[in-house]
């Protein structure tokens, strides 16, 4: 991704796109800025995949494409009070991110998964209660 400084300063900077299926309705984007901590920002999933054809989002994150008539590009805006930060990538690494989510968790699904975790814990405090007592 680019880091926009201003509309006359950029520069590139790596970023970690991840998901996890113990948090099914975020991902996360792990900033790497030269001399800085690794920053880490989380949102829903469903922002990001909005935010690729249409702008996006209200408050700390807004997800907006560059020519809404076209896949090219995304900007990405975080804001941490008056603080913001500018980020525009490309959409096809965001768009793969984005089916690799989906072949873990499809979209709408996230709740199913959330309750098989229920789920399982309620069969290992079962089993758990049944080891104690014999």
């Amino acid at each position: 991704m680019s880091f926009l400084v201003s509309e006359e300063l950029s520069f590139r900077i790596p970023v970690e796109l991840r998901y996890e299926t113990s948090d099914p309705y975020a991902v996360r984007l792990t900033f790497h800025l030269p001399g800085d901590a690794p920053v880490t920002w989380a949102f829903g999933r469903e922002l990001l995949i909005d935010g690729v054809g249409r702008p996006c989002g209200e408050g700390d994150v807004r997800v907006t494409p560059v020519e809404p008539d076209a896949l090219g590009e995304v900007l990405i805006r975080l804001q941490v009070g008056s603080d913001q930060a500018l980020f525009r990538s490309s959409t096809a690494p965001l768009v793969a991110f984005l089916d690799r989510t989906d072949k873990l968790v499809p979209l709408g699904q996230e709740g199913s998964l959330a309750d098989f975790d229920a789920h399982l814990d309620e069969a290992l405090d079962r089993i758990l209660a049944e080891q104690g007592a014999g």
